[in-house]
């Protein structure tokens, strides 16, 4: 019986080393993913600022032509 539990207990030890290092890895691997996801939605918000900043440039340019247009008719 206790070799039995001595068996156990020698063979346990690195079971839980592996068990603990999958978990370990495991870990890192969804930090990194985060920190991926994280970056991409930095780069989506920048893209964002970027196109909503061109569109507003060409509405105003639009205004000018307009008003521009507006004025030789008369």
């Amino acid at each position: 019986m206790t070799g039995t539990i001595a068996v156990i207990m020698i063979f346990s030890i690195p079971i839980l080393g592996i068990i603990t290092d999958h978990f370990q890895k495991q870990s890192k691997l969804k930090q990194k993913m985060i920190e991926d996801q994280l970056e991409l939605e930095k780069l989506k918000h920048e893209n964002f600022v970027i196109e909503t900043q061109k569109m507003r440039l060409e509405l105003e340019q639009m205004k000018i032509q307009d008003h521009q247009e507006k004025t030789q008719i008369l």
